[in-house]
């Protein structure tokens, strides 16, 4: 190794030293970030909520999970009679609703199977709002605190909060399914509903804005009574689904690198030891890579293979005989790329592949349509085959 390289080096590990000997010597910050998590003991986490739940949903079995609703409850779904194979209430608190719009569509139909939905957040989707009746406003009047009061309390608390609370309030509800659980008074005398409850067929939606109220910070200075009246609310379904940060069942990483890359110093540090590795392995490459022979690929004949025996049936006009192969092949498509089950291809089965294909339903209802159709025949066209072609390229399943 070059004198000059192994100076850098030297010098990199001597920055190296100094950035964590400052580090270790700073007084450490209160982390204020807000990661709703259930591991987190900083403010804004969820671990006192966490261990304290059992006593929270007495008699009720706690089942966490990290995957997306839609992937969850999917799984839990009978498609030969229609329903859920579990029941209960589904809880979900985080200052952000990052739930992508297939699990909206999942929460519904969970819930209009006599189920509950708790959702607490700072702000919900348009696709949640439109379909339930509410809208969202802000209170531009907000100063430094608000006063949380549940509506069923005789003796309203009077606890008073100020860090990571939202100014969000309900402004417009259907008052003909939505009852107010819950209101906000800030130090301007303004009171606006933040917790509502909604009916969605057999079942119900609890919504809250205020998410803060659940987090360690809070519950660590005697709000408890806010969190255990507002889950009061909530009837014992026997079992709640509780919907957590992926990285805490294992879905994400919780790497000690994902730790290095959230502190500074740490982070500066692994960017300065791969800037030097890189360095390293460029000045020595240079001089020791050898050149590289040019070989050509092997040429991929399995679709000129698929072509030719695709030709021979064609000029055969056997017809029949290629789109019964073609349904074969679109159907182990739809279970194995969908996860559908293909055996009845019946109105359930269009409505799912509608809802995890987002394709037009009258195309989806002229293809089954057409399957059945063709699966009927003794022969057909080869206009009647083209025509099942174009359906299927067109809809590109």
């Amino acid at each position: 190794m070059p004198k000059s390289l192994k100076i850098y080096l030297f010098i990199l590990v001597l920055i190296f030293i100094a950035i964590l000997a400052i580090d270790a010597n700073k007084a450490k910050p209160i982390d204020w970030r807000p990661t709703y998590a259930t591991k987190d003991k900083i403010p804004f986490g969820l671990y006192v909520f966490d261990q304290e739940s059992e006593n929270l949903f007495k008699d009720q079995k706690i089942t966490k999970f990290g995957k997306t609703p839609f992937e969850f409850f999917d799984e839990q779904y009978n498609y030969a009679d229609s329903s859920y194979e579990i029941s209960g209430t589904m809880l979900y608190i985080d200052d952000a609703f990052t739930i992508d719009p297939s699990s909206i569509d999942e929460l519904f139909y969970f819930a209009g199977h006599g189920n509950h939905i708790f959702l607490s957040s700072v702000d919900f989707p348009t696709e949640l709002a439109d379909s339930l009746k509410f809208t969202i406003e802000y209170n531009t009047k907000f100063r430094d605190s608000i006063q949380l009061d549940i509506s069923k309390t005789k003796n309203k608390h009077k606890a008073y909060y100020n860090k990571g609370i939202s100014t969000a309030y309900f402004d417009e509800i259907d008052s003909t399914k939505t009852v107010v659980l819950g209101t906000q008074k800030s130090s301007s005398g303004a009171e606006h509903a933040n917790y509502i409850r909604i009916a969605h067929k057999k079942g119900f939606f609890y919504l809250h804005l205020q998410p803060a109220a659940f987090t360690n910070y809070y519950l660590l200075k005697e709000h408890a009574s806010y969190v255990e009246d507002a889950l009061g609310f909530l009837p014992n379904k026997k079992e709640i689904f509780w919907k957590v940060k992926r990285y805490e069942m294992g879905i994400e990483s919780g790497s000690p690198m994902r730790y290095i890359l959230s502190q500074p110093a740490l982070k500066w540090a692994w960017y300065l030891a791969l800037i030097a590795l890189v360095v390293f392995m460029f000045f020595n490459a240079k001089r020791r890579q050898r050149i590289i022979p040019i070989e050509e690929s092997l040429k991929n004949t399995t679709i000129d293979f698929t072509k030719t025996i695709g030709n021979l049936y064609f000029q055969e006009k056997n017809h029949l005989l290629i789109a019964e192969k073609k349904i074969q092949f679109l159907l182990e498509k739809i279970r194995n790329e969908y996860y559908i089950d293909t055996f009845y291809l019946d109105e359930t089965f269009i409505n799912r592949l509608h809802q995890k294909t987002n394709r037009n339903k009258e195309d989806l209802t002229q293809l089954v349509t057409q399957i059945k159709f063709l699966r009927n025949q003794n022969n057909i066209t080869e206009k009647q085959l083209i025509d099942f072609n174009a359906l299927i390229e067109k809809l590109n399943l």
